[in-house]
């Protein structure tokens, strides 16, 4: 049973709904068929976290459409997250999305005011690599997170990491974004001790090979603890980090 589910029913409980309210939202169509896409509208119940809209490759028609679609069944917090510059303007003429275009990551409503004890600390290991972890640092506010960037600390220069050991060390979870050779996750993974998300990035010169080579460095980590996500994923990352984060917090 989800998180939401649990969190209607304690709700009951403890006299703050109605059984019929509970029952109505319970009832509700699961998808929505708007043609050109279902609208996944029991995410949120299934998973805990609403659907998320990925924006590549659609119209601004269609993604006006589904965020209609979503806020007309309730929901008032929607990420898109790879959204080109100019739709994100026509966006823009008819909802109020806020929009990172450094990250090509936009939202509807307002980040969380309440954010969570524990950190995940995003980790980069140069500036090229900024768009993918500002997508990942933006994805995990956007689910309440407390995040921690420290960006530019590849291996290159190994110092400017070591500098950050305390914020890495506190961290209940880190993502660990690198394209080149992609070292810097088994070096931060050799020094925690806890989950290690890697995030190869399409970063680097040709044997790079569009990420391919980080990738496969982070495969073959040495380092226990570290797991690895799609090139330049860094949703992804955030999303699973946002879940590890989230364990034994308060409700």
């Amino acid at each position: 049973m989800s998180d939401n589910i649990r969190t209607l029913l304690e709700k009951v409980k403890n006299g703050q709904l109605d059984v019929d309210t509970v029952l109505l939202k319970l009832k509700m169509k699961p998808i929505e068929d708007l043609g050109f896409a279902h609208v996944d509208l029991h995410r949120q119940i299934r998973q805990g976290v609403p659907e998320v809209i990925y924006g590549a490759g659609k119209t601004t028609e269609q993604i006006i459409g589904i965020i209609s679609s979503m806020i007309s069944n309730g929901q008032r917090q929607i990420l898109i997250t790879r959204l080109a510059p100019n739709v994100a303007a026509e966006v823009q003429e008819k909802y109020q999305l806020t929009y990172i275009n450094a990250a090509h990551i936009g939202y509807i409503g307002d980040l969380p005011s309440q954010k969570t004890e524990s950190a995940i600390a995003v980790i980069t290991g140069g500036t090229s690599d900024y768009k993918v972890a500002e997508e990942c640092a933006i994805t995990a506010e956007f689910y309440g997170n407390t995040v921690h960037r420290i960006y530019d600390v590849g291996v290159a220069g190994i110092h400017r990491l070591l500098q950050h050991l305390n914020t890495i060390m506190s961290a209940k979870v880190i993502v660990v974004i690198a394209g080149m050779e992609g070292a810097l996750a088994s070096v931060v993974g050799g020094l925690v001790d806890v989950p290690v998300i890697a995030v190869p990035t399409s970063v680097g010169y040709g044997t790079a090979f569009g990420g391919v080579t980080a990738l496969l460095s982070m495969l073959n980590s040495c380092a226990s603890g570290v797991t690895v996500v799609n090139i330049d994923n860094g949703f992804g990352a955030a999303y699973t980090a946002n879940m590890i984060n989230h364990i034994g917090e308060n409700k």
